[in-house]
């Protein structure tokens, strides 16, 4: 009777001991989980709505932290509402967020450091500023790349590079139906729409 309690005992102690051991490993596998959504969540993303449609904005923080949150501070002030994509050519680029539909250029903040060797390359669909021969000159005017072009990444101080900061997660029909868009000069502008590419807002959003 003895021998046949201590077995009992023993047996709820290991049963026990499983049921921990086993809560304990449940915990263990959420953690990541948690981790992933908070990753997530800290993902920006910014939704420009043209009049040829919206086109969505993954921007890369981590690697490019001076140019996002440059690139921020123009969207929240609404800066880029009312601006015009003046600059497409097809098979390259199409560029924006300086000019008025009637080519008048906004004023703009300082001059940004260039972080174009951060890593990221001038492929399809990424975000990357547009600037002056100057190295150091971007301040709001920015440009999707239509296809992969490596001329423009960072190579060192003989080639600076142009910075990405971000990627087209949709809507990137949108990006390529401006880029087959007509365009004219205007004064001593070339290579812009001839129907004006307005820009009716920039907001964030929340991550797709």
């Amino acid at each position: 009777m003895i021998h046949r309690l201590r077995f009992s005992i023993l047996l709820c102690g290991f049963v026990a001991m499983s049921f921990c051991l086993l809560g304990c490993d449940e915990e263990t596998q959420s953690a990541p989980e948690a981790d992933v959504e908070e990753k997530a969540e800290g993902l920006k993303y910014v939704e420009l709505v043209t009049n040829k449609g919206s086109i969505v904005v993954e921007l890369d923080e981590q690697k490019a932290p001076v140019t996002v949150a440059n690139f921020l501070r123009y969207v929240e002030k609404g800066f880029y509402e009312g601006t015009v994509f003046h600059r497409v050519i097809p098979n390259f680029m199409i560029q924006g967020g300086g000019f008025t539909p009637d080519m008048t250029k906004k004023t703009t903040h300082e001059p940004i450091v260039n972080e174009a060797g951060n890593g990221l390359k001038n492929t399809r669909g990424t975000v990357a500023m547009a600037r002056t021969n100057a190295p150091h000159s971007a301040t709001s005017q920015f440009f999707i790349n239509v296809v992969d072009n490596p001329p423009l990444n960072y190579v060192g101080d003989a080639r600076p590079g142009y910075a990405v900061f971000g990627k087209v997660i949709e809507g990137m029909q949108v990006v390529d139906a401006i880029a087959k868009t007509k365009t004219r000069q205007v004064g001593a502008y070339r290579d812009v729409p001839a129907e004006p590419i307005i820009i009716k807002s920039a907001r964030l959003v929340k991550g797709k």
